[in-house]
Parts: C-alpha cells; structure tokens; sequence
C-alpha cells in the first residue's frame, strides 16, 4: 500500500483470513490492532500459533474479547481512534450452524451490531468486513454475481451473513458510514481452517484414514488462494464506497446504492470439481485417498462460482494463483506444522 500509515482495527486476528491481513497491513507500516476471542470452534493452539508470529512485530496490539460483549467493544473504540476497521470475526462454518444456531446470532448478529455502533460513534472512514459466497443459498445461476438476488439463504450461517449485508446498509443510509462487505469463495492455503474440507481431507489422507466426499463427488467450488484474497482487500481497504448516482430503486441493483454500501465477490472465478481437486491434493500429498462417498449434507450447494467483474473495474483485482500453486504452499506448510 502506498498510503500513510493507519491505525486499522481487524478482528478475528487470531483467524486464518485475519492472520495473514495483519502480517501484510504490518508489512506496510500500518499500526494493527488485533482482535479475537480465541475460542475453541477448531483446536486454540493454531489460533495461538497464528498470533505468536504477529504479536511481537512492532505495530501490532492484540486485544482478547468476544464481540457479543458490548463493554469489551466499546472500550476497544474508546481507546483508539481507527482509520479503517476490517471485520473478519465471526463463528464460521455452515454445518457446525446446524448444531449451535445460538452461536451465529450472538457472534455474527450481535457482535456485528457492536462492530456498526462502534464505527458509527468513530465516523470510521471505511468498514470492511466479512461476507460469504454462502449467502447465494439456493441460487443456481452460474457465475454468482453480486448483482444477483440473494433472499434464499440454505443455512443460518448464510443468513447472518445476508444479515451482515443489510444491517450495513442500514448504517450506511442512516449515518453515511462507508461499508464494504466482501464475499469469499472458499478460501485455502497456510494457516488455514481445520474444518474446512481441504485441511480436513490432508489430516485424514495423511494418517490413512477415509476421507468423507458429499454428493458422491459432484460437486464444485471456487477455490481462492488466501495471497489473492488478502491482495484484493488491501487493494479495496483505502476505497472506500461512495453512492453509486445511477442506482434506480425502480430496478434495484443489489450490490450497491445510493448509501456509500457496496458488495464484491472475492473468489479465483475458476470452479474446480471436487474429484479433481482430491486428485491434486493426491499428488501434492503422494498419498491416495480413501473416499467416503456420502450424500449431499443440509445447506450445501452443488457448486459455487464467483463473477469478479466488479473487482476487476474497480480496484484491477485479478485472482493470480493456480490451484496446484495454492496447494503446493499449503502441502509445505501442513507438512512442517504436523511434522507430517
């Protein structure tokens, strides 16, 4: 980044996408104040692993607090005074929504509404924050765009994170705070997520054990590399929204407004299918899979696909890593933090 230096709140800094932010914000100068929960959703000891290569770098402050305590958020805001907030923090993952709904409401409902009043007391230049290419539910038109209508959310996670979307053009209407919420395509590499199939597909294939393939394999997603997802929010951290003059509320576009609000994609915009990607992780891994073959599980989708067009007009985002690429970084890295 070619700014000044900021002083940039991101929560869920113990996170995989969080992580790997912070070290490219601090990277550049800018003062990063870390926050998370550290909670137990997958193992702790990744999370603090995570945090011990961030929290001695000069410029970084990491603050322990859950986001659904609203004395613990206030005070973060009372303290410093942010030029930018990105929020990452969030209970994750579609299936575990099934088991502990309460979590997604306290976590991604309120403690995103403590995030919103938090930034609207700032006058916080510009939020960005987490979506999910989750919230296009039971849509099936192929690529997904932003522009899409997506009022069918097939899980609560999708749906707090649809919620996410429409709280913040709230705030953005009512208080012209600039918001950005930024859509993710499976995203993978490094320090990634335990739960994610991925992760979960080398740690089993590696202690030869089955892995577990839903809809019998038929399946495809849009893997996006984290270097590529980190690069297309720095390129969007200092653009924040402004009203879009041309939006007609007779034929409304979706994706943006005449509030400073906007939604993007982020994703490879290049599907790949499920058998396909196992076979790449076989060679990468040179270990062969034992597949589980399993039906589709409740609020999966066949096939995700980004459209990055926007992207690509405004900030000249341009996904740049190949999958074996991706994968490869990620195969180094599982091998040395397992010693494996």
């Amino acid at each position: 980044m070619s700014t000044p230096p900021s002083r940039i709140l991101v929560t869920g800094a113990a996170g995989f996408v969080g992580h790997h932010l912070s070290q490219r914000l601090l990277d550049a100068g800018h003062e990063v104040t870390g926050l998370d929960n550290l909670n137990s959703y997958y193992d702790p000891a990744l999370k603090h692993a995570r945090l011990a290569l961030t929290q001695p770098r000069k410029g970084f402050r990491f603050v322990k607090a859950d986001l659904s305590d609203r004395e613990a958020m206030e005070r973060v805001f009372a303290e410093t005074r942010f030029d930018r907030v990105v929020h990452l923090g969030a209970q994750a993952g579609v299936r575990y929504s099934l088991e502990k709904p309460l979590e997604y409401i306290h976590s991604n409902l309120v403690g995103f509404a403590h995030i919103l009043e938090g930034c609207r007391a700032q006058k916080t230049p510009h939020l960005l924050y987490a979506s999910s290419s989750s919230v296009y539910g039971a849509n099936e038109k192929l690529p997904w765009s932003a522009e899409d209508n997506v009022d069918h959310p097939v899980s609560l996670y999708a749906a707090t994170k649809k919620s996410n979307e429409l709280m913040a053009h709230s705030y953005a209407h009512l208080y012209g705070l600039p918001c950005t919420g930024l859509r993710f395509f499976t995203v993978y590499g490094p320090w990634g997520r335990p739960d994610m199939a991925y992760y979960k597909f080398a740690q089993a294939m590696v202690a030869g054990k089955p892995i577990e393939v839903f809809n019998h394999g038929d399946m495809q997603r849009d893997f996006t590399y984290i270097d590529d997802i980190v690069d297309a929010m720095v390129r969007l951290l200092d653009r924040p929204p402004a009203g879009n003059p041309d939006w007609n509320a007779l034929d409304p576009d979706p994706s943006s407004s005449r509030a400073p609000w906007r939604v993007y994609n982020i994703g490879n915009h290049s599907p790949v299918s499920l058998m396909q990607f196992i076979e790449t992780l076989e060679n990468l891994l040179g270990v062969k899979a034992v597949k589980k073959l399993l039906p589709m599980q409740p609020g999966d989708v066949q096939a995700t696909y980004a459209d990055v067009e926007a992207l690509q007009r405004d900030v000249d985002f341009a996904p740049a890593t190949p999958l074996e690429t991706g994968l490869g970084h990620f195969v180094r890295w599982f091998r040395d933090y397992h010693r494996s």
